[in-house]
């Protein structure tokens, strides 16, 4: 079994897009404010309203989605003065800043999803008794380091289901 912070999923943006979020999120919402006030003089125009308003609420569920995907995974050894301890640990550490160690055992399945036109793959975690944890885009890692540091999980890696336009799969 691997020891000593072996590094299993790394994204590749770790950080949080904020400034960009908003400042799309504040240009939408104007933009369908424009049109309300636009609208509104000639005919009701609630639905502009609403559809902005929509757009605003979806943005912020996804952004709380998004806080949660994973943006790393290592294993690591337990004890603070350097052994191993009971035995290794799976650290996930989210977007959000959210650290969480878990026994290797109770990794129930790694699905790693490569895609086809760009060299990055998509990871998706379930731990037993929890629910799919998704991981940011990132380097494709090694299948067998995931086979070594959780012996008792369904590791499997596929393609994509979508591929480039126009070019046969």
């Amino acid at each position: 079994m691997a020891i000593g912070g072996d590094l299993l999923w790394d994204a590749a943006e770790k950080g949080t897009p904020i400034v960009a979020r908003l400042r799309r999120t504040a240009v939408t919402a104007g933009c369908a404010g424009l049109v309300v006030l636009v609208l509104a003089a000639s005919s009701g125009a609630a639905w502009a309203a609403c559809a902005a308003a929509a757009y605003v609420l979806g943005e912020i569920a996804y952004r709380v989605w998004d806080r949660r995907r994973l943006v790393e995974v290592r294993i690591v050894a337990v004890g603070a003065d350097g052994d191993a301890g009971p035995g290794p640990r799976i650290r996930l550490r989210q977007a959000g800043g959210r650290i969480t160690e878990h026994d290797p055992d109770r990794v129930a399945r790694v699905l790693i999803i490569r895609d086809n036109v760009v060299d990055s793959a998509k990871l998706r975690l379930r731990l037993h008794g929890e629910r799919v944890l998704f991981g940011r885009p990132g380097s494709r890692p090694d299948v067998t380091a995931w086979r070594r540091a959780c012996p008792r999980a369904g590791v499997q890696e596929r393609n994509a289901w979508w591929g480039m336009p126009g070019v046969p799969d």
